[in-house]
């Protein structure tokens, strides 16, 4: 189990999910991927307006208490301590992974100086996720208030070697750099860790 998770991790690196913008030679703005794929960035303004807005404000649980600051973009995130262990990204990328101490749930901050329109983000994690994952789906998307911050949550089912996963988090985009804040696990655990999973992901504010 320890190296299918190990090889999720690598396999859920950045490494491709972040574009380049470019300019076409008619004047239009679009993104290139490392798979030779791109989309115009105008794209992620159109489809912005189909994603709802949740209403509720989320914030930090009182508990997570450390601050862990990214050394990569302003991204930042509180940590329950007594709850998780972390420690630097052992992969390309992944700035900081996480875990629920002695428990089948994993957390990973993925950080770049790069900036996107975060809807066009989110489409190019989801379409690298089915590199690996063919059958991966997102099953939730909304937008969210977290510490007074817009980010977009996701979250997407896949089956990784025979293992069925579930990836939940925030993407967040600003000047500074793209980040995504993430949580995975066995999908047949999601409901038991779900307070663990949104205690953890509302840790996300910026320095």
């Amino acid at each position: 189990m320890k190296k299918i998770i190990v090889a999720t991790l690598l396999l859920w690196s950045i490494t491709g999910y972040a574009g380049q913008k470019a300019i076409t030679d008619t004047g239009d703005v679009v993104i290139l991927n490392n798979d030779g794929t791109w989309v115009y960035s105008d794209d992620a303004k159109k489809t912005t307006s189909s994603i709802g807005t949740n209403k509720r404000k989320f914030l930090k649980p009182k508990d997570s208490s450390f601050l862990l600051k990214s050394k990569i973009n302003n991204s930042a995130f509180w940590v329950n301590t007594h709850r998780w262990d972390f420690g630097k990204g052992d992969a390309a990328d992944i700035e900081y992974k996480f875990r629920l101490k002695g428990k089948s749930l994993y957390g990973m901050a993925i950080t770049e100086e790069i900036s996107m329109p975060v809807v066009a983000l989110a489409d190019i994690a989801l379409a690298n996720m089915k590199d690996v994952a063919p059958d991966a789906k997102m099953v939730r998307q909304e937008y969210r208030f977290v510490n007074g911050k817009k980010l977009l949550y996701m979250e997407i089912n896949g089956t990784i070697r025979g293992i069925q996963y579930s990836y939940r988090g925030y993407y967040y985009s600003n000047d500074y750099g793209i980040t995504q804040f993430l949580t995975y696990t066995g999908t047949n655990l999601v409901s038991k860790y779900t307070s663990e999973i949104n205690d953890f992901l509302n840790g996300f504010v910026t320095q």
